[in-house]
């Protein structure tokens, strides 16, 4: 650790912006099947010497929270297995009512999920976006229920695949 001591715990991730092949196939499964929001969206603009899309989205009143563009990556293809990059992004939900009814809507629009996993703290699951970016979907449990190391520190297990009768009844 720094001299300076750690980072203020205060700071988060304020969003995170992905290259993608193409914008109307993202828009689709952000917003039609997950419900975000679009906070802005644009064809042909100027970006790193090109010219491409551009689609920010979010959640209430935040200005984006994801963000997409065809400036390096128009019709370009999922970076192959074994390759460096990014490994998800995770979102949140704020209630387990919530997840649920990502879940919900997932299966509505038959997109795969690829795993579940009960983690203890949280519940999570996960798929690919279409452009094969790793999606991690969460709800966490309240923080007094989380499983804790003799440091009294939030532990993470694998508990076993998340209990979808559970999820989707609000019993989780």
């Amino acid at each position: 650790m720094s001299e300076r001591g750690p980072i203020d715990p205060g700071t988060r991730i304020g969003h995170v912006h992905l290259r993608c092949s193409d914008i109307d196939k993202v828009r689709a499964f952000y917003v039609d099947i997950l419900g975000f929001e679009v906070a802005l969206e644009e064809h042909g603009v100027s970006g790193w010497g090109r010219s491409g899309d551009v689609l920010f989205l979010r959640a209430g009143g935040y200005h984006h929270h994801l963000g997409f563009n065809t400036w390096l990556s128009a019709d370009g293809a999922e970076a192959p297995e074994g390759s460096t990059g990014l490994h998800h992004v995770a979102i949140n939900y704020p209630t387990q009512a919530a997840l649920a009814d990502a879940l919900t809507r997932l299966r509505e629009a038959g997109w795969p999920v690829r795993t579940t996993i009960d983690h203890g703290i949280h519940l999570a699951l996960y798929l690919s976006d279409p452009d094969g970016n790793g999606v991690e979907l969460a709800w966490d449990r309240p923080a007094e229920s989380w499983p804790r190391d003799a440091q009294g520190r939030p532990r993470f297990e694998v508990r076993g695949a998340v209990d979808e009768r559970a999820l989707l009844a609000g019993e989780a």
